[in-house]
């Protein structure tokens, strides 16, 4: 059994590429975003620029314009594009649209392939993903879904609400997630591409949340009375929940990659910090304490980075990885903010300010536990599938088995 992590020559140079380019081209731009917000045209800006790098949209398929890589080498890319809070969108690896370019490529027929895909990649537009709702409507449990999909003549009308939808203001389209009503249509749930100049698609407000860098906001939509034609229906009717697998686990990993990218900057930038500075008569990287923090950021940053790059090379083989997502998404979302958490302690003062851009990483990343399934949610899957595991060994020796649910 061979294990082999490592980097080939190509994939080293792409690497490298990435991480120039966010150094000269997209950090420079950080504190007029943070002061004045991103707008499209600095979108479309940046990416045309990284277009012009050779190293725009690492992960998205090369027929439709991508980079082509490998899930397992698109990990070692995003993390670099995470380096900079605004790198992923630079390069349209960022969420939503990333997770969806995987979703219509994967499940999408050729026609919405052109449509949707096509542009998606190019960085023409933008669009969201609208399966969260209020309460007590789908959150962390899909099945609570509410918005309902009911069939007519030539196609669906969807009518629901949905809330805290990133990137909604300014999306192109969006891909709306409903449950099945009505005796002609299938049970469960079903996937609808839906144009945002559709007049039952409306997006509202958006949500002040902690996390401020991307862009279209975290929206509040309204869908009512929305016709959605056959043709735009995502993948099978009925599937939807099956076909949302499909982008789940991934979209978790590449979350991680992302993240992983922004912890190590600050890491890098508290610890540049702890050499230069002298307090109580030595460097504060020589001071006790100030090593404890330093040398725990190290061993996260390696085992989160180890953890995803596992787990992104089981997808690449074809696997559909569900409970490694789990366990990546769950140490890697609480090792990255332990990172950027002692990195502000190690910065002192500073590094609360976005100035120093620890304060704005440390904001936008407390999010990360919550999003693509909340930490509480993934342990009580790993922790299931664990105890059922335990169960069939019991049972495979003959061994009796207490009754689930009874705490026996």
């Amino acid at each position: 059994m061979a294990f082999d992590f490592s980097i080939s020559p190509a994939l080293e140079e792409q690497r490298r590429r990435v991480a120039e380019f966010v150094a000269t081209e997209v950090v420079p731009l950080e504190q007029r975003v943070f002061r004045d917000g991103m707008t499209d045209d600095l979108r479309r800006e940046l990416q045309g620029r990284a277009k012009a790098a050779g190293v725009f949209a690492p992960q998205a398929p090369r027929e439709h314009g991508g980079g082509g890589f490998r899930f397992d080498e698109s990990a070692v890319l995003l993390e670099e594009a995470g380096y900079s809070l605004l790198g992923p969108l630079a390069l349209n690896c960022a969420a939503p649209d990333e997770g969806n370019i995987h979703l219509i490529h994967l499940t999408g027929t050729p026609e919405q392939h052109a449509a949707y895909l096509r542009p998606l990649v190019s960085g023409e537009v933008r669009s969201c993903f609208s399966m969260t709702e209020p309460p007590p409507g789908a959150g962390s449990d899909p099945s609570a879904l509410r918005t309902t999909a009911r069939r007519v003549d030539g196609g669906w009308v969807l009518d629901g609400d949905k809330w805290l939808i990133t990137g909604a203001d300014g999306a192109a389209f969006s891909i709306v997630m409903a449950r099945n009503t009505g005796d002609d249509a299938p049970e469960g749930a079903t996937m609808f591409l839906v144009d945002a100049d559709n007049p039952g698609f409306v997006v509202g407000d958006h949500i002040d949340t902690i996390d401020a860098t991307g862009i279209g906001g975290h929206c509040r939509v309204t869908i009512r009375d929305c016709f959605v034609p056959d043709d735009r229906v995502l993948g099978e009717p009925g599937r939807g929940f099956q076909s949302a697998q499909v982008r789940l686990a991934p979209a978790r990993l590449t979350h991680c990659m992302r993240w992983l990218g922004a912890a190590r900057r600050a890491h890098d930038i508290a610890l540049e910090r702890a050499v230069g500075r002298e307090l109580f008569g030595s460097r504060l990287a020589d001071l006790g304490m100030a090593q404890a923090l330093i040398a725990e950021n190290e061993i996260d940053l390696d085992a989160a980075r180890t953890v995803v790059r596992h787990a992104a090379w089981q997808i690449a083989e074809g696997s559909r990885s569900s409970e490694e997502s789990s366990r990546a998404k769950v140490f890697v979302s609480e090792a990255v903010c332990r990172v950027v958490d002692r990195a502000v302690q190690l910065a002192g003062g500073m590094g609360t300010s976005e100035e120093l851009v620890l304060g704005r990483i440390y904001r936008d990343i407390r999010s990360f536990r919550i999003y693509d399934g909340a930490t509480e949610v993934h342990k009580m899957s790993i922790a299931r599938r664990a105890a059922k595991r335990a169960t069939e060994r019991l049972a495979a020796r003959g061994e009796a088995v207490g009754r689930e649910g009874s705490g026996a």
